[in-house]
């Protein structure tokens, strides 16, 4: 029965044309970022352990904010699908016009915190004051690249689930090209540049974003597509479409933002065990990126593909394709589980870590391997099918009791209480995948996201 349904999904040709169009780009996307952040930390690692723990948790700051954003833009794309799917350009300008309010306000919240309280910041994290003075130089600079992300991160997102995805591949490799050579330029103080070593990498990414928004706003309005709205066109709101927003996207945002605290209390853990630990954690994860990217691009095609379908009131059909990206994850999982036990030696010898810490860094990527399955059946699930359907509320239930009732109480019982190697801290804080896979896969098959949230 297995067989035959795996030969329906790759019979379905047009299915799979439309997941390479969209799913690939996205993918390559957020390789490229993550490379970036790779480039990011080898340059910085070069500083030593305390500059790579700094950065590490100065980041933390922009990976909660990063969520919010993230929890925006996501929630907005579920209606700016379903709108695409109908062909509704004027409500789907008014969905960038309200992610554009939200998104800028709470980038300025986050950049005033990390302009003129840096250590305050800092020292959520971490008691060490080496690590505070490092990180917060480096804040206090970054923090002004928060609005201009706000910006990029809305048209994207919306060129993403208007199934517009070349462009923002374009404008990410000129970005990075940007970062890298600016972070070469800053850090090291080469072509006759000041040496400012964090402070430099800082400077570098505030240029790039720089470059990444006028792009992406020069090819929008340039191109005069679904995205190219006026000023009045982006505020045109009434009663009834703030109403069925905030109903839809509210759940979004509270769930990518509490789920982000609740993961910045595991770096407020992993701060308390020591700079080597934060160092192999931070480098872990930056593998981890490497290896799940394709997952993310998965994701956000099976939004976008069900989305549009739910949209256009084809229920059979974002039936039949959800199991289909569930199958297609199955298979995947398992090819990159295997690459990343190739991978990860020699990944980490890029790096300039002391034999400690590069061997926590191998046993904390054996147990991302275990518990693979588990997370990217919840990515594909929460992240792609519910949401798709508007189901946010499910969403939010599944991650915000996954890591504050089962990662949170484990991270602070393996890494405090009991004194635990990183590794098993990791391990710990990972059984949250299990809890969200077991409720998660009950939630699809009552079917409760099989439903068109734009009908008049």
């Amino acid at each position: 029965m297995g067989s035959i349904y795996l030969k329906s999904v790759f019979e379905d040709r047009k299915f799979l044309r439309r997941i390479i169009a969209i799913g690939v780009p996205i993918t390559i996307q957020m390789m490229l970022n993550t490379i970036l952040n790779l480039v990011d930390n080898m340059m910085i690692g070069s500083l030593g352990e305390s500059s790579i723990a700094a950065v590490g948790l100065a980041n933390k700051v922009f990976f909660v904010f990063t969520l919010l954003l993230f929890g925006v833009v996501s929630g907005s794309s579920i209606l700016t699908a379903q709108y695409f799917g109908k062909r509704d350009i004027r409500n789907i300008r008014r969905v960038l016009g309200m992610s554009l309010i939200i998104g800028l306000s709470g980038a300025i919240l986050f950049m005033f915190a990390g302009l003129f309280i840096p250590k305050a910041v800092m020292r959520i994290f971490t008691p060490s004051e080496g690590t505070i003075s490092i990180g917060a130089s480096y804040l206090m600079i970054v923090a002004i690249s928060y609005p201009i992300t706000a910006i990029t991160n809305c048209y994207i997102a919306l060129l993403r689930a208007t199934n517009k995805v070349k462009a923002p591949v374009f404008i990410s490799l000129v970005s990075i090209l940007v970062n890298v050579v600016l972070n070469y330029t800053f850090i090291f103080g080469n072509f006759g540049a000041q040496k400012l070593g964090v402070q430099g990498a800082a400077i570098a990414t505030v240029i790039a974003r720089v470059v990444e928004c006028v792009s992406i706003l020069s090819i929008v309005y340039i191109s005069n597509g679904e995205a190219a709205a006026k000023l009045r066109e982006l505020i045109e709101f009434d009663k009834e479409f703030i109403k069925k927003y905030f109903i839809t996207v509210s759940p979004v945002i509270a769930n990518e933002f509490m789920w982000g605290l609740g993961v910045t209390m595991y770096s407020l853990v992993y701060g308390r065990m020591g700079d080597s630990a934060v160092a192999a954690i931070t480098i872990t994860q930056n593998v981890e990126q490497i290896c799940i990217v394709i997952f993310q691009g998965l994701s956000s095609a099976t939004a976008v593909i069900l989305g549009n379908e739910l949209g256009a009131n084809k229920l059979k059909d974002a039936e039949k394709h959800a199991k289909s990206f569930f199958v297609l994850q199955l298979m995947l999982t398992i090819v990159m589980g295997i690459v990343c036990i190739l991978i990860r030696r020699p990944l980490i010898e890029l790096f300039s870590v002391e034999p400690n810490v590069a061997s926590d860094i191998t046993r904390c990527l054996t147990v991302f391997v275990c518990y693979l399955p588990f997370r990217m059946f919840n990515l594909i699930n929460i992240v792609g099918v519910l949401r798709s359907g508007g189901d946010t509320k499910a969403s939010l239930l599944l991650d915000i009791t996954g890591v504050w009732f089962v990662g949170i109480p484990f991270a602070f019982l393996g890494g405090i209480v009991l004194g635990l190697p990183i590794y098993y801290v990791y391990a710990m804080i990972t059984i949250e995948e299990v809890y969200k896979f077991i409720l998660g896969f009950k939630r699809y098959k009552q079917k409760k996201w099989l439903r068109n949230i734009v009908e008049a």
